[in-house]
């Protein structure tokens, strides 16, 4: 059965970004920084040749993927939005350091949820949604390879939920417009909900040739 490629994008910088702030569902366009780190990225790497985007509806990573792939249909896919993270949206880790939600919510697990917000247990279904769905319309318009550009806390957990080999969330480390290439097979997704992560994108020059 053939396999289908994606490569996940974590959107540019933002302000808040910058100033250590939870952003989950906040609206933020990227700064200059931001847009200027990823237009400098696109100069320096190569990044695959994809059949179309998806992308988060939020600014920054709407804006992110115009840069990043100026020439590709766009589509907005609402479950690759970022975690919600209730009332600790806007603030720092170190203004709630003494806030003992915040301090339970990080000690929780999968299903521990900041107060008014969502969990990993929500956002990992949601992204399964997401991929199922992206997958479906792979397969029916003959695609082969497309991207997402969405948010590290997605990406993170969505290959600690779904990716081969497993990985620990809490160790990905993602930077503005790079991420991971993921391979789906449709029966190993549908039998396991897994697929394979291929490695890191995008890629310097030399390393691109397949892509």
């Amino acid at each position: 059965m053939r396999n289908y490629h994606i490569s996940l994008y974590r959107h540019g910088r933002t302000a808040a970004n910058d100033n250590g702030q939870y952003i989950g569902t906040t609206d933020l366009p990227l700064s200059d920084l931001g847009r200027n780190e990823l237009y400098d990225k696109k100069d320096t790497h190569v990044y695959p040749r994809v059949e179309r985007v998806y992308t988060s509806p939020l600014q920054r990573c709407t804006e992110s993927a115009e840069i990043l792939f100026p020439d590709r249909e766009i589509v907005v896919a609402e479950e690759f939005r970022e975690l919600h993270f209730g009332k600790f949206e806007g603030r720092t880790a170190e203004e709630l350091l003494q806030n003992e939600d915040y301090r339970t919510w990080l000690k929780g697990g999968m299903d521990a949820k900041p107060p008014e917000g969502e969990s990993v247990s929500e956002l990992c279904i949601r992204t399964y949604q997401g991929f199922y769905r992206i997958l479906i319309e792979m397969m029916q318009e003959e695609f082969q390879h497309v991207a997402i550009v969405t948010h590290a806390g997605v990406i993170s957990n969505a290959l600690a939920c779904f990716g081969l080999p497993k990985m620990d969330p809490k160790q990905i480390r993602i930077a503005p417009g790079e991420g991971f290439e993921i391979q789906i097979n449709p029966q190993m997704w549908q039998q396991a909900q897994a697929f394979e992560v291929l490695g890191l994108t995008p890629f310097l020059p030399e390393e691109a040739d397949t892509f």
